[in-house]
This record gives structure tokens, C-alpha cells and sequence, in this order.
């Protein structure tokens, strides 16, 4: 039987830096090799507590990206996307990556060594299901100008995953990106991205709000998840989606192979969540965030509860996503420069993870606060 590891079992090891400053670290990620890249390699979760048009345009002021969520009408989502301005984003030079540090198979100057400011052709993705109305919905959502559509579907290596993917493709080649998942396997990764998919979404039952590993116990440590996707040769890119605290845990997704990590719980309870902020009696502040799974989030969007593999809770209100972001992207910089890493995969390629034990684990939180 195969031990898979998580976040928690594992720690990045120091190694020798020239980096002089983590400002002199780049982040720049693709989600595919025509540009379409991001100077924060962060994507927000499509949840409808999640990813709204502030969510959207918060991510995109910060170099991220935002998908907004499916749990609305046709008209609902076409006016997330429809409220967004097309901007120009400034691209890192990197120069040549030597040939041993290049992505899966690419040997070719990357990134691009862009001299003036690109104009980016994405705009806000937006997430579809695999069944019922998800073709219209695509079809809405490309002519409103969307060109980054996420089949998103709990379960990704299915039939229905394949259908609906083959039916994009079909429809609309190469004009969009197509985001798919989840999976939790190298063959699931391989498969969908063999059915079309640009960029995959890496992790199940992971999350903060999910309940899918106690309800039906399936899963694997996204963690372990990540590194098998990475190592199976297969060039789609890695979202890494669930089970993510920190800004530790981030770096560590990428050292293991992620070219993007995905949000909720970091991003929850924000003033650009969707919601309301209410107080409680005591005067504390909060939000509402649930799992798309959960009972509440079911009866609101379908009329009923089928399954439950998502709770809904509330959470403490956090203020500004900005400044999470803002820290997240400080720390993730700093990681890299404790691997020596200028970029994302000279840290994939430098860094080197050992197993630490439960003690080790207690010793790394601040422990003068544990009684």
C-alpha cells in the first residue's frame, strides 16, 4: 500500500541563495503557452461565497485570477464577466531558462521576453458544469468576451467531464482556455488532458468545507496528488485546489510541481466576497462561507439536496482581500528565496522536501502560544 503525503508531513530544506532580494523573485505562471500568463499565480475558487465581480476585480488588480462561480442564471454570470475591463499587464523577463530547468518538454525562451507591456487577451474565467445547460452558458459567456471557461465538476475523471470537454473543444478550438477538474491521480490528469483540457485542477476532498473524504472515503492528500500529476510527463498545467492554510503550504505546491494554487477559505469573509457582513451579540464580525456540496449551497441553486459532501459555516470578516493577497505574495517570494529559486520552476527543480514527525510538526507552529 502507498503512503501519500500532505502538506504537514513534509518541510522544504534551506539551501545556499544569491538572491539578494525577494523582490528579485518573479512569480509569473501560464496557464497556457500563448500568454496567457499572471504575475500572481493565485486563482480564486468559483464558490458562491467566493468569486463575485469584486472577487474578479481584486484578483486582477493583484496580478491573480478570478472564476466566477456557476451558482446563478446564465444572465447573473454573462454580467460578472461583462463588468470587467481588459487591461494592460506588465510580463517579467526572465531570458532563456537553461534546458535543464525547462517546463515538461518546453525548450524555447520561457516566459516570453516581453520588452513593452502586454495587452492580455484573458479576461475573468468563469466556471460551467459538465451536464444540462453547460454548452449555452459557454457559448454566453465566449460572446460576452470570456475566453477562459472551467468545466468545474467535483469529480473529474468522468464520462460526463469527457463529453462535455470534447463538446468545447468542438465548438469553440483553440480561441479559449479550457480549465477542467478535479482529479486526484496522474491517470486522471493524463485523461483530461487528453480530452482537452489546458489546465487542471489538482485535489480532492482537500478542502477547508469539504466533507467528501468522511462521506464517501475517497481521496488523496493534494499534496501527494500534485507530486504524482507533475511526475506523470504530461504538460497541462497543475492547479492545486484544496487543503491549502498558508502561504507555507503554497510554497510548498509549487516546489512539488503546481503552476497555480486555488482559494477559498484564505479568501473567504472579505469585503470582495459575495454576502453580507453581520455581528453576532458579542459584537464580532462575520461571514457566511459554504462548501457548493453543502446542504444550504444545494437547496439555494437546485431546489434540493442530493449528496452531502460540503458543510456551511461562518466565518471571521477579514477586511480587504488586498491585503491578504498582498502578504500571501510577500511570503510565497520569501519561500522561494530560502530554495534559492529566482522563479517557479527553478523551485520545482531546486527544491527538496524531507519528512519531518509529529513533534517536528508541533515545533513548527508558534509553539509559545501552545499550552
Amino acid at each position: 500500500m502507498k503512503t501519500a503525503l500532505s502538506f504537514d508531513d513534509v518541510l522544504l530544506v534551506p539551501r545556499k541563495s544569491e538572491i539578494k532580494s525577494r523582490e528579485d523573485v518573479f512569480l509569473y505562471s501560464e496557464l497556457k503557452e500563448t500568454f496567457f500568463g499572471f504575475n500572481l499565480p493565485i486563482i480564486s475558487s468559483p464558490m458562491d461565497t467566493v468569486t463575485g465581480k469584486k472577487m474578479i476585480n481584486s484578483m486582477k488588480d493583484y496580478g491573480g485570477l478570478g472564476i466566477a462561480h456557476r451558482y446563478c442564471s446564465i444572465e447573473e454570470q454573462v454580467d460578472m464577466i461583462t463588468a470587467q475591463e481588459p487591461e494592460k499587464r506588465q510580463l517579467f523577463s526572465f531570458g532563456v531558462y537553461p534546458a535543464k530547468l525547462a517546463p515538461r518538454g518546453i525548450t524555447a525562451e520561457y516566459p516570453p521576453n516581453l520588452e513593452e507591456p502586454y495587452t492580455s487577451r484573458t479576461t475573468p474565467g468563469a466556471a460551467i458544469g459538465a451536464t444540462g445547460d453547460y454548452l449555452e452558458r459557454a457559448q454566453e459567456l465566449v460572446k460576452a468576451g470570456c475566453n477562459l471557461i472551467c468545466v468545474d465538476v467535483a469529480h473529474g475523471h468522468h464520462v460526463s467531464v469527457r463529453d462535455a470537454l470534447k463538446a468545447l473543444k468542438a465548438q469553440f478550438g483553440d480561441d479559449i482556455i479550457l480549465i477542467a477538474g478535479n482529479v486526484a491521480t496522474a491517470k486522471g490528469f493524463k485523461d483530461l488532458s487528453k480530452w482537452g483540457a489546458d489546465a487542471i485542477r489538482v485535489g480532492i476532498g482537500g478542502g477547508s468545507i469539504c466533507s467528501t473524504r468522511l462521506q464517501t472515503g475517497h481521496g488523496v492528500p493534494t499534496l501527494q496528488s500534485i507530486i504524482d500529476c507533475a511526475e506523470s510527463g504530461c504538460d497541462a498545467k497543475i492547479i492545486a485546489d484544496g487543503g491549502i492554510r498558508n502561504a507555507g503550504d503554497i510554497v510548498k505546491a509549487y516546489a512539488a510541481g503546481a503552476d497555480f494554487v486555488m482559494l477559498g477559505s484564505m479568501l473567504a469573509g472579505t469585503d470582495q466576497t459575495p454576502g453580507q457582513v453581520f455581528s453576532s451579540q458579542d459584537g464580532k464580525k462575520y461571514k457566511v462561507y459554504r462548501g457548493m456540496a453543502s446542504v444550504e449551497a444545494q437547496v439555494d441553486w437546485r431546489g434540493q439536496a442530493k449528496s452531502l459532501e460540503g458543510i456551511s459555516t461562518t466565518i471571521p470578516y477579514k477586511g480587504c482581500v488586498g491585503k491578504i493577497l498582498q502578504n500571501l505574495e510577500q511570503n510565497i517570494r520569501s519561500g522561494l528565496s530560502y530554495s534559492g529559486a529566482e522563479h517557479l520552476l527553478d523551485l520545482y527543480y531546486k527544491s527538496k522536501f524531507i519528512r519531518q514527525t509529529q513533534a517536528g510538526m508541533r515545533e513548527s507552529f508558534t509553539h509559545i502560544l501552545t499550552k
